[in-house]
């Protein structure tokens, strides 16, 4: 079965200040997408859980990626009930907001009609990669103040019915979720969804950590999510980046580990999906070669 490896996005600002993945041609956009496509056959579009990006960016990365290139899509933040920053909304979904509106909305606060146009957008941003045949999973990952209840789980499923016709994936990022004896029904509960489950690597130890759980909950679809193990910076506060919580470096005797269950997983489904969040300047983009060649997986082919 096919397993495609990639990394979540291609424009992290240390992995293009580090100078090593791109090469001196590619200093442009496109020149990085096209590069970053020649290597990998697949990418988490991160851009789109901070803000809702237009059709038109999403059918210019369908032109510069080749045939069988893949996107995996994360879904708009507001969606998932993390915090939205107001700036961030269209100029009309601001105006419409009025002058008093706060600046920082969860989903419950949005008014129900900007909400729904808020989804369409979202929706009509897939078109092009849809019809491309570039997308792949729209990834839904929930905030750790999301637990395990009959409210959160309605609210998941409200996410699902919103993106009928696509292929979804779920993560949770809180214990509550996995922790036995409610491991099982939240496995029977994304089977029941049609979405497909993410197996995740992380610290563990924490509240919002879950183990790594090598289930399959779709027929076509696996997920496999890789954070690092650097637990020193998983709770990190303040203002910091991406990179900085997720900084890790893999050793090749932990990808090698990971490989076993990867193929393993790969056998049950159509396709298997692994992303690299280390996201500290090339580390995923390194990481993501080496298993590539533990595997023996070559070009960007993704071929098992």
């Amino acid at each position: 079965m096919a397993i495609r490896i990639g990394t979540a996005s291609w424009t992290d600002k240390t992995l293009i200040a580090c100078g090593r993945f791109y090469p001196r041609g590619a200093g442009t956009a496109e020149g990085r997408l096209r590069h970053y496509a020649s290597v990998f056959p697949l990418v988490e579009l991160d851009s789109s859980y901070y803000a809702i990006p237009s059709a038109a960016n999403a059918a210019r990365w369908a032109e510069r990626t080749p045939d069988g290139f893949t996107m995996n899509v994360k879904a708009f933040r507001l969606f998932t009930g993390h915090q939205t920053p107001v700036n961030v909304l269209h100029g009309d979904i601001r105006a419409a907001l009025g002058p008093a509106a706060p600046a920082t909305f969860f989903y419950k606060d949005m008014p129900p009609e900007l909400r729904d146009e808020l989804w369409r957008r979202f929706i009509d941003a897939l078109v092009p990669l849809k019809a491309a045949g570039r997308l792949g999973l729209v990834h839904f990952q929930f905030p750790p103040w999301v637990r395990e209840s009959p409210a959160a789980r309605a609210h998941v499923a409200h996410c699902v019915e919103r993106l009928q016709g696509h292929y979804v994936s779920v993560e949770f990022r809180h214990a509550s979720w996995f922790a036995e004896p409610r491991k099982a029904a939240t496995l029977a509960f994304e089977r029941e969804l049609g979405v497909a489950h993410t197996v995740v690597d992380e610290p563990q130890g924490f509240d919002n950590s879950v183990p790594a759980v090598w289930e399959l909950t779709h027929p076509r679809f696996a997920l496999v999510r890789l954070h690092g193990r650097n637990a020193a910076t998983w709770n990190i506060r303040g203002e910091v980046a991406a990179s900085d919580r997720f900084n890790y470096d893999y050793p090749e005797d932990e990808l090698r580990g990971l490989a076993v269950p990867i193929r393993q997983l790969s056998q049950k489904a159509a396709f298997t999906h692994v992303i690299f969040n280390n996201n500290m300047e090339d580390q995923g983009q390194r990481n993501a070669l080496t298993l590539m060649g533990l595997l023996g997986l070559g070009g960007n082919s993704g071929l098992c």
